[in-house]
C-alpha cells in the first residue's frame, strides 16, 4: 500500500444547474437522470471507508461534489454523518448555494477547502458555464474572505483559455484565495481539437512556473495537481528519482484514490470511463483490491511511461490518454517526453 492519505471522491448527485461545455456528465447529447445517493447507503459508504482507513492506516480524505453537492436533499445530514466521524473533507462545487449561514455551518463541520471553478476570464468563463456565472463567482470569493471559509480555484486548460491561465492566477491572487490549481482538459466524446500540443504545453507550463516564482509569497498557493508538471521539474534539476520499486508520486489511479458516482459504481478515475466495483455490493476494501481496479496498478504497460525514470513519479494524465485514444495504457498527448522518444523511433 502506498503511504500518507488515501482520498475518496464522492460524488453524492450528479444534479446540477450549470452546463459547462467540458463537463464529463452532461456534455452528451444523451444526458443522464438525477441520480443521487441515498442516506442510508451514504452511511453504509462511509463507514467502509473508515474502517478500510484505519485497518491499512490511512489519512482519510473526502471530496465532497456531484453535480453540485448542495442540491442533494440530504446534504447537511451527509455533512454531520462525515462530522461525526473526524473526516476532513473539501467541497468541489459552484457558488451559488452557499451563502453566510452555510459557510458557517461548513467550517464547524471541518471542510478545510471549498474549490469552485474559473474557466477563463468573462467572456470565455460565462461561455464554457452560463451568463453571469463568473461575475457571481468573482463575487462570492470575495464574501468567502469574510465568512472565513478556505476557498480554491480550479481551471480546466484547454486550448480555448490556456494564454489566459496566468492573468486568472494573478486574478486569484488579488481575490485573496487560498489554493490556485489547474487541470488538462479530458475530451470526452473524440473533441481532441481542444487538445494543446506537448511543445506548447512545456512552454505553457514553464511561463507558469515563471509565474508562480515571482508570486510565491503573494499568500496563494500553487497546487502542482498536472502530474506532467514532474517533467519540469526533472529538466530543471529539482527533481532527483530513486532506482526502485516505490511509488512516489503520479497518477493516482489504483493507488491513493478511489471514486464513487451517484448511483454507487466506484470508478478508479471519475474523469474517464474505468468502473471497479459498486456499492453496497462491495466494499471499499473489496473493490481497492480487486481485479479490476489492479488493472489501473500496471503501471509497466504505459505506452511512454514503462521505460521513463519518472514511471513512479508521474505518468501523465490517464483520462487524458483516454479521452484522446480511447486507452488509458497510451501515452499522455501532451508529454513532451512521449514525443521526443516517438520522434526519435521514427528517426531510426
Amino acid at each position: 500500500m502506498f503511504p500518507g492519505t488515501f482520498s475518496m471522491q464522492w460524488h453524492i448527485t450528479n444534479d446540477c444547474d450549470q452546463r459547462c461545455k467540458h463537463c464529463y456528465i452532461f456534455n452528451s447529447s444523451n444526458a443522464p437522470s438525477i441520480c443521487k445517493w441515498n442516506l442510508d447507503n451514504a452511511i453504509q459508504l462511509l463507514d467502509s471507508y473508515l474502517n478500510f482507513c484505519e485497518k491499512y492506516r490511512k489519512n482519510p480524505n473526502i471530496a465532497l461534489t456531484g453535480g453540485d453537492p448542495l442540491l442533494h436533499p440530504n446534504f447537511w445530514e451527509i455533512i454531520q454523518e462525515i462530522k461525526n466521524r473526524n473526516i476532513p473533507f473539501v467541497i468541489l462545487g459552484n457558488p451559488f448555494h452557499v451563502s453566510k449561514n452555510e459557510a458557517n455551518a461548513l467550517v464547524d463541520a471541518g471542510c478545510w477547502c471549498y474549490q469552485v471553478s474559473i474557466d477563463g476570464l468573462r467572456k470565455t468563463h460565462d461561455a464554457m458555464r452560463k451568463p453571469g456565472s463568473f461575475d457571481a463567482t468573482i463575487k462570492w470569493l470575495r464574501a468567502a474572505q469574510e465568512w472565513d471559509l478556505r476557498t480554491s480555484v480550479m481551471t480546466t486548460v484547454s486550448r480555448l483559455n490556456y494564454e489566459q491561465i496566468p492573468a486568472i492566477a494573478k486574478l486569484a491572487i488579488e481575490l485573496g484565495v487560498n489554493v490556485y490549481a489547474f487541470a488538462r482538459y479530458c475530451p470526452t466524446h473524440g473533441d481532441t481539437d481542444s487538445n494543446i500540443s506537448p511543445l506548447e504545453y512545456r512552454i505553457f507550463l514553464e511561463k507558469m512556473w515563471c509565474f508562480y516564482e515571482d508570486n510565491v509569497d503573494k499568500g496563494t498557493t500553487f497546487a502542482f495537481k498536472d502530474h506532467l508538471w514532474k517533467a519540469l521539474m526533472l529538466e530543471k534539476g529539482i527533481l532527483s528519482t530513486e532506482d526502485d520499486d516505490v511509488i512516489y508520486d503520479g497518477c493516482h489511479c489504483g493507488f491513493t484514490h478511489i471514486t464513487f458516482l451517484e448511483n454507487g459504481d466506484a470508478y478508479a478515475c471519475r474523469r474517464m470511463e474505468s468502473k471497479v466495483g459498486h456499492f453496497p455490493e462491495d466494499s471499499v476494501e473489496e473493490i481497492f483490491f480487486g481485479k479490476k481496479m489492479q488493472e489501473y496498478r500496471n503501471i509497466e504497460q504505459i505506452e511512454g511511461c514503462n521505460n521513463c525514470q519518472l514511471l513512479r513519479y508521474c505518468r501523465g494524465c490517464r483520462a487524458v490518454a483516454y479521452g484522446t485514444t480511447g486507452n488509458f495504457l497510451s501515452k499522455d498527448p501532451q508529454c513532451w517526453i512521449c514525443a521526443k522518444s516517438t520522434e526519435n523511433e521514427r528517426a531510426h
